[in-house]
């Protein structure tokens, strides 16, 4: 390779050879050289977030007068033109970075500011014509920039997530209409209990479903709250006096979203615990489908050995070496999503306690946890849905089977003959292998009085 294939940039610590061609420039490069960390890159809708912030500040600093037309226009069709999915390789920086996503911020800058370059008949690399600190983060820092964006994602994966809970939710109520009348065993402590109907356990499956529903909109109304226009700790230094709320409606016309600055600024800027507030209610929904998903795998175990009341789709061979085995592959997967979901809540508590002074320089390790949870949950649920819920069966003999050969109608009787004397058939019946209504019979109590209790026990 020779030189002409490179341009030389340079920055605080030195100059550094970027490829020719590349929309990216120095920080990005020293980013990527720094921070080999996940392997992987920005999510493609946080990196859309990062636009709409640099296009809706574009717009609002030539509505003040802070950036002149024609740049300002060229910086803007970049903008559309990032959205519309072009110079994304370009981006280059690992989503988990020292600096609190200043190489983020800047690896946008400079991509945008090259295209706005070549916008304008110059080359990549001519920063007089347009600067990706001076023009393309005006009245900006990536102390603002940063965590509005991570807003912006976390907002847009809600929406996301929150049909498929509507849809988790619908398909609970389905199956507890379809099923109300099949009588089966409750159990406490995975012991045999009172009885109950498949269709009131998938009722609560339904309840829990909604009560996480309500909880991930109350607390995304939190996260609408923006600092941006804070720029480096909140007192908006270096930026127009009106630029925050300028933006605000540029932000909100672009996203779609209803986001509003915050009052305080300098505490938007210094404190993000609602950020551990929303990993905690990724958590709670998580590990409350989970335990639903572990329900489905013990009511459908067997088939011929376990409990076998439920009969999940077979999805594929559950082993490499017992032929015919059938494995619950997806409620597992469930299961291990909300593992994920709730490690990634710890990682993000860490990091929000471990902010000091003005600034949380740990944001990127917390959007990328938390763009993986909302990804696992909604892509893990989906699969529940479309893979297990719907096609789920009830072996009603199976239900009706156990159900006569428990001991539950010793807890009506207890009613009338007492809590001893129940109990003494209840001990009974299990020692014999007989049911509890022919030794009751045997005993002297009715066959109408069973009757009544089997039928309106539940």
């Amino acid at each position: 390779m020779v030189d002409c294939e490179y341009r030389q940039e340079a920055d605080s610590v030195g100059s550094l050879r970027v490829p020719k061609e590349a929309y990216y420039g120095v920080n990005a490069k020293r980013a990527y050289q720094n921070f080999q960390i996940t392997g992987t890159r920005l999510d493609p809708l946080f990196i859309d977030s990062l636009v709409e912030v640099k296009k809706a500040t574009a717009l609002a600093n030539m509505q003040l007068g802070e950036l002149e037309q024609k740049v300002g226009e060229a910086i803007v069709t970049a903008c559309d033109e990032m959205l519309d999915g072009q110079h994304l390789d370009a981006v280059i920086v690992d989503p988990i970075q020292g600096g609190a996503g200043t190489s983020s911020n800047m690896n946008i800058n400079e991509i945008l500011a090259n295209r706005a370059i070549e916008l304008l008949g110059g080359e990549k690399g001519q920063y007089e014509l347009v600067s990706p600190t001076d023009h393309v983060n005006r009245g900006q820092s990536t102390n603002d920039v940063f965590p509005t964006a991570g807003k912006i994602t976390f907002l847009k994966k809600a929406t996301s997530l929150l049909e498929v809970l509507e849809r988790l939710e619908k398909v609970f109520q389905e199956k507890a209409e379809k099923f109300a009348t099949i009588k089966k065993m409750g159990r406490t402590q995975l012991s045999d209990a009172v009885p109950i109907t498949v269709g009131r356990e998938f009722g609560a499956y339904a309840s829990v479903t909604r009560r996480n529903i309500d909880r991930l909109t109350h607390v995304m109304k939190e996260i609408e709250v923006i600092n941006l226009g804070g720029t480096a700790i909140g007192t908006g230094i270096s930026a127009h006096p009106d630029l925050s709320k300028t933006v605000e409606k540029y932000l909100n016309l672009e996203t779609e979203l209803d986001l509003r600055i915050a009052d305080d600024l300098v505490d938007g800027t210094q404190n993000i615990d609602s950020f551990a507030m929303l990993a905690d209610c990724l958590k709670t929904i998580g590990i409350s489908t989970s335990k639903i998903a572990n329900d489905i795998r013990l009511l459908s175990s067997g088939p011929r050995t376990g409990f076998g009341e439920l009969i999940i789709p077979a999805k594929q061979n559950g082993s490499s070496i017992m032929p015919g085995k059938i494995n619950p592959v997806i409620p597992e997967v469930v299961n291990q999503s909300a593992f994920l979901v709730a490690g990634n809540s710890v990682t993000v508590s860490m990091a929000v306690e471990s902010g000091q002074l003005e600034l949380n320089a740990f944001e990127p390790v917390i959007f990328y946890c938390m763009i993986q949870s909302f990804n696992a949950l909604e892509k893990a649920f989906s699969t529940f849905i479309d893979n297990c819920l719907i096609d789920i069966q009830v072996n009603e003999k199976r239900c009706e089977e156990l159900l006569e050969s428990s001991t539950y109608l010793t807890t009506g009787l207890a009613k009338t003959i007492g809590y001893e004397k129940a109990a003494k058939i209840a001990k009974q019946s299990l020692a014999d292998g007989r049911s509890v209504r022919e030794i009751a019979i045997e005993q002297g109590i009715s066959e109408d009085l069973i009757n009544e209790l089997a039928g309106s026990i539940i």
